[in-house]
């Protein structure tokens, strides 16, 4: 099959998106951010607020930081992620401020993900258990050397792609969130929870644009 037919069958799927864009992607306003799990560093009572956020994380192991770690640089990878879509054929926002629909689901999707590497980034910063200025330069080498899932801006490999990508992620931070639990750490157990509860959505999502490719082009 050519990549035009899989270009004008995603082309075609613009009503498609539009439609489901409501129950895939969370308002603003309604959406959580980092700042909500974390200690308020404002509050006149930063310190004790830091100190017991500190007291609590030295309960998790070394190996489940390390977990941590390798998720949150993944998820700091974010801007690859997006450039990555923007090439896909059929998807693009060549503008920047497309009123396309794909172009709409990547940029809201882009802005949920982003919210996960800020996160645990700052979560990681906080315990203060963590070498950060080595993770950070892990982060700029991967964005510096850039991603190629081999999926050769092909919209349904892209669609195959993030399927499976956001379901590794999902479950990736499911299993943090129970092992954090288990070790005592509620607001780990909590954050990996609502960052798990974004990836299960997008997960749906692309299933979704997948299940309809199926339909259009069996």
């Amino acid at each position: 099959m050519s990549m035009e037919r899989h270009v004008e069958v995603v082309e075609s799927m613009q009503d498609f998106v539009r439609e489901h864009l409501g129950s895939l992607l969370k308002p603003v306003g309604e959406s959580w951010q980092p700042s909500d799990f974390l200690p308020d560093l404002a509050a006149e009572n930063w310190f004790q607020r830091l100190s017991e956020f500190r007291e609590r994380a030295r309960v998790l192991p070394r190996d489940l930081l390390a977990v941590l770690v390798g998720d949150m640089v993944t998820e700091e990878a974010l801007p690859t992620y997006q450039s990555w879509i923007n090439r896909l054929r059929g998807l693009a926002d060549p503008t920047g401020v497309s009123d396309n629909p794909w172009a709409q689901w990547s940029r809201g999707w882009t802005a949920e993900e982003n919210r996960h590497g800020d996160l645990l980034n700052r979560y990681l910063a906080f315990t203060g258990r963590i070498h950060m200025h080595a993770v950070e330069t892990t982060i700029h080498h991967l964005l510096n050397r850039g991603f190629d899932p081999q999926t050769e801006n092909d919209p349904y490999l892209g669609f195959v792609y993030t399927s499976f990508q956001e379901r590794a992620t999902k479950i990736s931070h499911r299993n943090v969130a129970t092992l954090a639990k288990r070790a005592g750490e509620e607001t780990l157990h909590t954050i990996c929870g609502v960052i798990a509860g974004d990836e299960a959505r997008h997960e749906k999502a692309y299933k979704l644009f997948m299940a309809r490719v199926f339909e259009l082009d069996p």
